[in-house]
């Protein structure tokens, strides 16, 4: 039976023939919804809030060990077998080799598009969100600001080279708006708006990025997928 999973018991499918999602509006999240909304495929989207601990209930932990959003559990996944999956990087993989859109067709294209959605996970996600904990929360009352000012730096680094690769470029991918964009600028946003490091990190220094984030923000299933769950 598809939806034998223990996720169901704490969060009850009313539309279980649809995707379902497990989530909160932060970065990570909202990449998964802004890839769904982008994709136009049928979901229910879950709240797991952290206030009252839900990621680690015993049957968010049996959806995701590592007890982290976001999640999904698929009802039709590869060969109709039910799938579930955590890891916004791979679960936009997934995404779009389910649906054949968001990742280039070209091999050489598609790998480079994988190298900027893996740049995200491994250098501007983790950064920048070491910068807001020293930043905004507990680490801001850290006398030796040795450590923060250790994340502000990379985080420069790494808008200067973002920035740098999107001079002449509508998109990370050039013309095509990818699963590379919508992995990023999500943490850029956050950067600016809600761990209000604009002027930490020189934000008048990244016309480029600044750019394309508008660009990015200005689309409706962008919109739309910031505010869920809701």
């Amino acid at each position: 039976m598809p939806w034998s999973h223990p996720i169901t018991a704490q969060w009850p499918a009313r539309h279980p023939e649809r995707l379902q999602l497990y989530s909160l509006p932060t970065p990570n999240g909202v990449k998964v919804s802004i890839a769904l909304e982008e994709l136009a495929l049928p979901y229910e989207a879950h709240k797991v809030s952290f206030d009252s601990n839900d990621q680690f209930s015993p049957e968010f932990l049996a959806l995701n060990p590592n007890n982290k959003i976001p999640a999904i559990l698929d009802p039709q996944g590869p060969g109709g077998v039910p799938l579930t999956l955590w890891e916004s990087g791979a679960i936009l993989i997934y995404l779009a080799e389910k649906t054949g859109q968001l990742l280039p067709a070209d091999p050489a294209a598609r790998y480079q598009a994988l190298q900027w959605l893996m740049w995200q996970m491994g250098g501007l996600g983790p950064m920048l969100g070491q910068l807001g904990f020293f930043h905004k929360f507990a680490g801001k009352d850290f006398e030796d600001k040795r450590p923060r000012d250790r994340y502000v730096a990379e985080s420069k680094r790494l808008l200067g080279v973002l920035n740098k690769h999107l001079a002449g470029r509508d998109w990370i991918m050039g013309t095509d708006y990818s699963m590379a964009d919508i992995a990023i600028f999500p943490w850029v946003r956050n950067l600016v708006g809600f761990y209000e490091a604009g002027e930490l990190v020189g934000w008048g220094g990244y016309p480029e990025v600044q750019r394309v984030l508008q660009q990015f923000l200005a689309r409706p299933a962008v919109q739309r997928g910031l505010s869920v769950p809701e």
